[in-house]
């Protein structure tokens, strides 16, 4: 189901607000001689009349071939030597007759097991071959209204473009559709229906033909029936296809490092040739009816671990055609960020009946747009809860914004389309991609973020106070409107009623209530400057492009400038020590101390005087306690490195406990945790920590009981003990650096950082590997579905090699078992292998394999994984075999490098051990010698089953068939 999400769709209510407002002469106009004839900035130029319609960006080919079939093409050198291809089918599940629900979904997974040109799973193999991973890459989506497929391919062979292309061009014309494939993907689609079984799909089922009442959406859920599913035929899939996968249906979307012209080339010669559809079925919209009452929707279920409502107004979808489209688009978008701001400074306070509420607005289904207004609410405070919601936007509504509000609104509106501008060039084909996905589907236009910057710009300081607030102003009546209500089914709880929800309504309509007022901190984040430290040394690592200067007190840092992104500055320190240095009692109180510090802010300043003080800024600093250090990690627009420096030094020396943002901390803990053993996924990975951890206390999982063990006092002198003492702490930055810029910003921020010379080392206190063989089973679910966790460990002697082979090991297993248990058996949907060999505080191995299944396949499947991982120790992998792993692996490499997540990543792990960082560039080193029979060595020794844990959840009682 396509998911609510903010969107620039505007609500038809306010739509006819603002057109009102404009025609009855108001602020806004799209005459260029009103208000006494002065020219506003915003129609100055022809294109940004308020009647202008939106462009289309330039940087895109958009075509229509003679059968009906739209393009869209795009050069986009981000990753490089890659193209993002997508085959767009308008047409999903709501054009599904009832016989046919699923069919559509099916489809799609017909399109992986044999076309004219690839036999059975042949397309799968060879992408994987030539570094496509099936399901992380190579996947595909259906909803209710479109079936997309993704294919992102290496462009740096002719031939991968052309296989790529005609895969795509058999989904239209030559699905095979042969008997067999067909009946072994029933139980391959049939797992996935149950992988997604469980409470929140209980609701949703009863929730749909209430939101959607009168339309098909309403019982036309992507993942089809079971019963169509295990009972899928050929023939039904194929009219279902040629019905509507059509080149009047279709668009080909490809955005990458290629010539557009080759790129379109392609597209004529792999699409060109379909026939026209003859006498086509109408494409038509299923509607929402409109009712004039508003409907109450209250469901409990015993897995819920917590309480939700929403209010929600169904309205005509609309799409920013022309520029006065987009300019209420972007009013609304601030009315809601100040809504929003409102509701977070609620949710902080210890009294808040909720723990997050927000306001949001677009498109749900096709032909419906929504307002919502939804909160996660403390158990036993719904009531209260929606009376905020209620109250809330009846005070915006009689009182209207602040101008201190709308200020910070649109600050930060502009910078976040400032940041988009200056990563025009940076920015990753993906990106593109859903754009024209959505004109294709919804006709929303793509006018190019150089246009929207700069419209943007000129709409912005025209937004007045007065126009925002008469716009908020805007009724929203019973008609249209949902209330829908979700807890938990417990004993103790009980859930609002109908007339309970009435009454709230009826006690907020027309109350009069009090404006809204704030009091907002002044002055700079750092009173004082500290007296800056020096740089002492500076050295060149040549091969990396790092620099590496120490600092008068000590500290190491590291420098990597790279262009990768046009804005974005990342940090990372650290220091031994953490939790290891903690007595066992302090050890949850040292897990939380950063979060429990940092909801009281830094400085002087709370959290709430904080976020308002970096209005308009793009840095944070996050400290952090784990296991074995201790530091902090954040990033920044390189335009804000000087108030990012600041913060890094106020989390060192300045943090702030707060006792009100503490205790709603606690309630917030509190309330995630009350139910949390309703869960069955809760249960099970409980389970599995506290039998892999043999009841070690500093394992213990935490719950509600363990919340008394907090202690603010405490949990800031922990806060200080591990970060007050910077002796031992490395710093590292990568990304957008000017080294000129921050060397003195390095110098006043962290060379002035105390450090009193303390040296720790990370200490081996945790559990201790479990031995011989454990075999448990959690029962615990309502619904059919199990899930297997296997896991095996053992001493090992850590190298990178090892590391390594270990690693691979786990993607050859994966490609195994998913040919094996999904392709072959049809028994799963999923299979996640991953391997891997501890450095500190031991050096150990583990691999951990995890599965789904129905709940009397979980035996069979455990043996064909044993089976697979028998033949691994015994024959050597094939070449083929070990050419897909390389391959991935190299691919997947290629694009990492360009990334500063990875630097960040990379250098940490050599730095923290001392290890020469310059072996970063030879990384790629290890992959092109891997063997068969390097594999075969480390199949024997990491899939060594002396140590094995079994884990299965099975649902409790007589488990229904699907």
């Amino acid at each position: 189901m396509k998911a609510l999400h903010h969107s620039r769709s505007l609500s038809h209510l306010v739509a006819v607000a603002t057109v009102a407002l404009i025609t009855s002469g108001g602020v806004l106009t799209t005459n260029a001689n009103a208000q006494g004839g002065n020219t506003s900035a915003a129609a100055a130029s022809d294109q940004f009349r308020l009647d202008a319609l939106l462009p289309t960006d330039p940087a895109v080919k958009v075509g229509t071939l003679p059968n009906g079939l739209r393009y869209y093409i795009r050069r986009n050198a981000r990753p490089e030597k890659r193209v993002e291809l997508r085959l767009v089918v308008n047409a999903g599940s709501v054009l599904e007759a009832d016989s046919e629900r699923g069919l559509a979904h099916f489809i799609e997974h017909m399109a992986f097991n044999g076309t004219a040109h690839f036999a059975k799973n042949d397309i799968v193999k060879y992408l994987e071959s030539i570094g496509v991973r099936f399901g992380a890459d190579l996947n595909a989506s259906t909803s209710f209204d479109e079936t997309i497929y993704i294919l992102p391919v290496p462009t740096d062979s002719t031939g991968f473009l052309d296989k790529s292309f005609q895969f795509l061009s058999d989904i239209a014309t030559s699905i095979t559709f042969d008997s067999a494939q067909v009946v072994g993907e029933r139980g391959v689609v049939l797992e996935e229906w149950r992988g997604g079984l469980g409470a929140g799909e209980r609701i949703q089922k009863l929730q749909l033909p209430i939101f959607l009442a009168g339309s098909l959406y309403a019982d036309r859920i992507p993942i089809g029936l079971p019963t169509t599913i295990q009972s899928a035929r050929p023939a039904p899939l194929r009219k279902f296809w040629k019905t509507w996968y059509r080149p009047d249906l279709m668009s080909v979307v490809a955005v990458g490092d290629v010539d557009p012209a080759e790129l379109q080339n392609l597209i004529t010669r792999y699409f060109g040739n379909i026939p026209k559809a003859t006498e086509p079925a109408p494409r038509t919209v299923s509607s929402i009816p409109s009712v004039d009452t508003t409907r109450i929707s209250i469901l409990k279920d015993k897995e819920l671990t917590n309480s939700q409502i929403s209010v929600r107004w169904q309205e005509a979808p609309s799409v920013d055609k022309t520029v006065g489209d987009y300019r209420r688009s972007l009013v609304e978008r601030l009315m809601d960020a100040m809504l929003n701001q409102r509701f977070s400074e609620i949710a902080q306070k210890p009294d808040a009946p909720f723990l997050g509420a927000g306001s949001a607005r677009g498109n749900f289904v096709r032909p419906l747009d929504i307002y919502l207004l939804s909160a996660n609410a403390k158990e036993g405070m719904i009531a209260q809860t929606l009376q905020i919601l209620l109250t809330e936007a009846e005070r915006v509504r009689q009182h209207g914004f602040l101008q201190s509000e709308l200020d910070r609104a649109r600050t930060n509106t502009l910078r976040s389309y400032e940041r988009a501008f200056d990563e025009r060039d940076k920015t990753v084909s993906a990106a593109f991609v859903d754009e024209y996905v959505s004109n294709f589907l919804s006709n929303e236009p793509f006018p190019g973020i150089a246009f929207e910057r700069d419209l943007v710009g000129k709409l912005l300081p025209l937004v007045t106070l007065d126009e925002v607030n008469a716009l908020a102003k805007t009724p929203r009546g019973a008609a249209n409107r949902t209330v829908a209500v979700t807890l938990p089914d417990k004993a103790g709880l009980a859930a609002p009623t109908v007339a309970d929800i009435k009454k709230v309504f009826a006690s907020v309509a027309g109350t009069a209530v009090a404006a809204y007022t704030e009091d907002i901190a002044e002055g700079p984040l750092v009173p004082e400057a500290p007296a800056p430290g020096k740089v002492l040394s500076e050295k060149s690592i040549p091969e990396i492009g790092v620099t590496e200067w120490t600092l008068s007190n000590g500290i190491k840092v590291y420098v990597k400038p790279t262009d990768y992104k046009a804005d974005e500055l990342l940090v990372r320190a650290w220091s031994p020590g953490g939790l290891s240095q903690l007595k066992d009692e302090d050890v949850l109180r040292g897990q939380l101390a950063t979060s429990a510090i940092g909801s009281g802010g830094v400085g002087k300043y709370s959290l709430v005087d904080l976020r308002k003080k970096l209005t308009g800024k793009v840095a944070n600093a996050a400290p952090f306690i784990n296991e074995l250090n201790e530091g902090l990690s954040g990033g920044a627009s390189p335009k804000d490195v000087e108030t990012l420096m600041q913060l890094v030094w106020l989390r060192f020396t300045a943090p702030r406990a707060d006792t009100t943002a503490f205790q709603a901390l606690l309630q917030q803990y509190s309330a995630a945790l009350a139910n949390k053993d309703a869960d069955p996924q809760s249960v099970f990975g409980d389970t599995v920590q506290v039998t892999l951890s043999q009841g070690n206390v500093r394992a213990r999982p935490i719950d509600v009981a363990r919340l008394k063990e907090l202690n603010l006092k405490r949990m800031e002198e922990i806060y200080r003990e591990r970060l007050s003492d910077v002796t031992d702490v490395t710093f590292l930055f990568v990304g957008t650096i000017d080294r000129a810029v921050l060397k003195p910003l390095v110098e006043q921020w962290i060379g002035s950082l105390p450090a009193s010379g303390r040296k720790e080392v990370g200490k081996d206190v945790g559990p201790k590997l479990f031995a011989g063989k454990i075999d448990k089973t959690v029962k615990k679910g309502i619904a059919p579905q199990s899930t297997s966790l296997l896991i095996l460990a053992g001493q090992a002697v850590w190298t990178r090699e090892q590391s390594y082979l270990a690693s691979s090991l786990s993607d050859l297993l994966e490609m195994r078992l998913t040919d094996r248990l999904r392709k072959a058996m049809g028994g799963t949907y999923d299979v996640n292998v991953s391997a891997s060999i501890s450095r500190a505080p031991r050096q150990e191995f583990q691999v951990a394999v995890q599965f789904g299944s129905a709940p009397d396949n979980a035996e069979v499947l455990y043996k064909a994984v044993l089976q697979e991982m028998d033949s691994l120790k015994r024959v050597p992998a094939s070449k083929e075999e070990i050419d897909r792993v390389k391959e991935q692996q190299i691919r997947e490499l290629e694009v990492a490098k360009k990334q500063n997540s990875y630097w960040i990543s990379a250098l940490t792990s050599r730095l923290e051990y001392g290890d020469d960082p310059a072996g970063i560039a030879t990384a790629d080193r290890l992959i092109s010698t891997l063997t068969s029979e390097q594999l075969l060595g480390a199949a024997k020794k990491y899939l060594d089953t002396t140590n094995m844990a079994r884990f299965v959840l099975q649902p409790e009682g007589a488990v229904p068939k699907p």
